[in-house]
């Protein structure tokens, strides 16, 4: 889809960037995060205006504190605060619903992720790019860790039925034109990365070193990346409902082979147990049919999925 990717603002003002940063136990982090988000303000204020909206997903340490006095001695400061935590994905869409630049940059609060790249990426969507996210080329934490991180950005890009960039997390730029697009696909459980890839809009990636963390301890453990993990799969892929297709497929085989053997084998020797092997067959087939069912009505739900996708897409 070629369109204009940038907003009519833009076009003839300075740009106003929105820096969206969720936070949950980030206390430590929040004052020399402020610190660099004001110099880069400052920096760049011939460029553009920001604001920082952070969103507070019920942290029970003092985060929100710390950000209700930010809030009040900088009008560039917008905090909002969940009634509790909603999850980290569900968090992010949430802020991103607050903001109100023409662009709209992701950003951790541990500062793993530059805010000084906002310049590059700022670059690379004036010059049409509605999503510049970063690749991270390095990153500082334990061989265990990235390796499972590297094989499970390859594994959730060989699943999707989208490419979903590898190494990319969700740091990036967006036009508010996919601001508006991911609002529209409303889901309970999002995958933002697979769900960004799948829209289509002209996007690049851009290399960089991620830091470590400064402060604090980080909040995705095994179990955590791998439940991220299982839901880009459940979301972004028909693998599995091609799977229970398949298996439906088969048990009713083996149901139809059953009963014939069944049927033979009566009347070989009339003398057999009766009603044992045809609950068997029974219950195979109920199994057999849902399974085939299961992928035949989650097919049809992505079918009509996929066209209301591009019919939003159109708006844009």
């Amino acid at each position: 889809m070629k369109c204009d990717l940038r907003s009519e603002t833009s076009k003839n003002t300075i740009p106003f960037i929105s820096i969206s940063i969720p936070v949950l136990n980030e206390e430590a982090n929040l004052d020399a995060l402020y610190d660099r988000l004001s110099h880069l303000a400052d920096r760049m204020a011939n460029q553009c205006n920001l604001e920082f909206v952070f969103s507070d997903n019920h942290s029970d340490d003092a985060s929100w504190t710390k950000l209700s006095e930010l809030a009040l001695k900088d009008t560039r400061v917008r905090v909002i605060r969940f009634s509790k935590n909603i999850g980290f994905q569900r968090s992010i869409l949430a802020n991103y619903l607050h903001t109100r630049g023409d662009a709209v940059m992701q950003l951790d609060a541990d500062l793993q992720d530059p805010p000084e790249m906002l310049e590059i990426f700022l670059n690379h969507w004036k010059k049409g790019y509605s999503v510049v996210y970063g690749v991270r080329c390095k990153r500082k934490e334990s061989f265990f860790i990235n390796k499972f991180r590297r094989l499970g950005y390859w594994f959730i890009d060989r699943m999707s039925e989208n490419p979903i960039p590898r190494d990319v997390g969700d740091f990036r730029l967006m036009d508010r034109k996919v601001i508006k697009a991911l609002t529209q696909l409303q889901t309970p459980n999002p995958y933002l990365r697979g769900m960004i890839a799948g829209l289509g809009f002209n996007q690049i990636g851009i290399s960089y070193d991620r830091s470590a963390r400064v402060a604090g301890e980080s909040k995705f453990n095994i179990t955590r990346l791998i439940r991220l993990g299982l839901t880009a799969v459940f979301n972004h892929s028909t693998i599995p409902l091609r799977i229970a297709t398949l298996a439906g497929v088969v048990m009713l085989g083996l149901c139809i082979l059953g009963a014939l053997y069944y049927v033979i084998l009566r009347c070989m020797f009339p003398d057999l147990p009766q009603g044992l092997a045809s609950i068997h067959i029974l219950v195979l087939f109920g199994i057999g049919l849902q399974s085939l069912l299961l992928g035949v009505i989650g097919r049809i739900f992505i079918t009509h999925l996929s066209h209301f996708t591009s019919r939003t897409l159109r708006n844009y």
